[in-house]
C-alpha cells in the first residue's frame, strides 16, 4: 500500500509519500510543491499541476490531506481551502481515494498529544520512518499525515478484525 499524504499551503504544499508492507511502513519520497505565481488562479493550477505529478510518478492507492482549521485569520483559511481543493482534485482525478484529518488527529496519531509543536512532529516522524535527516517542515507534516492515516488504517482493520461475525 503506497500511501500520498498532503500538507497544503497556497504557497508551500508538502507531500510525503510512504508504502506500508506487512504491517512495515517505509519511506519512500518526500518535498514540496513551490508555488511561484501572485495571482491565486495560477497557485492553485500550480498546485494541482505539482500534485497531479506527484500522484503520477508514485501512484499512490490512497491519500491523506489535512483539513483546513480556522485561527485567526479567515482570508487565510478561504486561501488554504482553495489549495485543499486544487490538491485533492488533483488526487481524484486520477481515481485515488482521499481520507481527511485535522491537525489535532495527525498530531495525536504521530506524537501522542493534540497540542505537538512542529519540531516533535519532524522528530517522530524521522524516528518513526528511520530518517537520518530532519526533511523540511512542509514535506514533515506531509509524511505525518500519511503516517497518521497508516495507523488509522491500521487501528481500523484490527478493531474491525476483531469484531465477532466479521471475516478476514
Amino acid at each position: 500500500m503506497v500511501i500520498l499524504g498532503i500538507d497544503p499551503g497556497s504557497r508551500i504544499t508538502g507531500f510525503g509519500v510512504i508504502a506500508v508492507e506487512r504491517g512495515l511502513t517505509r519511506y519512500v519520497a518526500s518535498g514540496c510543491v513551490r508555488v511561484q505565481s501572485r495571482a491565486l488562479p495560477a497557485r492553485l493550477h500550480e498546485i494541482y499541476a505539482g500534485i497531479a505529478e506527484v500522484v503520477t510518478a508514485y501512484r499512490p492507492d490512497q491519500v491523506a490531506i489535512e483539513r483546513v482549521f480556522v485561527h485567526r485569520n479567515a482570508d487565510s483559511a478561504l486561501k488554504l481551502g482553495h489549495a485543499r481543493g486544487a490538491a485533492i482534485c488533483a488526487a481524484t482525478c486520477h481515481e485515488v481515494e482521499v481520507a481527511e484529518y485535522s491537525p489535532r488527529e495527525i498530531k495525536q496519531a504521530i506524537v501522542g498529544t493534540g497540542g505537538a509543536a512542529k519540531q516533535q512532529i519532524q522528530h517522530m516522524v524521522c524516528a518513526l520512518l528511520n530518517l537520518k535527516e530532519a526533511p523540511q517542515a512542509d514535506a514533515a507534516d506531509a509524511l505525518a499525515v500519511a503516517l497518521c492515516h497508516s495507523h488509522t488504517r491500521q487501528t481500523a482493520s484490527r478493531a474491525g478484525a476483531a469484531l465477532p461475525g466479521r471475516r478476514r
